[in-house]
């Protein structure tokens, strides 16, 4: 998974608009490389997921409390 905190900035980060309109992406990670298909969770999946990144990463607890906007958390799926 991966969050468009922005840093608990008012508006979503560029690249959330891009995976919106070009879901099929290319993932990296140390030396794996793979397809993956990039889905919006929705509640209360979003919720669910988004406390499983605070407890592992405290600060975006701080990014949610910052702005007004729900942080989307993106669901990357293998393909």
């Amino acid at each position: 998974m991966i969050i468009a905190s922005k840093g608990g900035a008012p508006t979503n980060p560029d690249w959330y608009y891009n995976l919106l309109a070009h879901p099929l992406v290319t993932v990296e990670t140390g030396i794996e490389e793979f397809q993956a298909k990039a889905t919006v969770a929705i509640e209360p999946e979003r919720s669910r997921l988004y406390n499983q990144m605070v407890a592992m990463m405290p600060g975006f607890a701080e990014y949610q409390q910052k702005t007004t906007r729900v942080i989307p958390v993106i669901v990357l799926t293998r393909v």
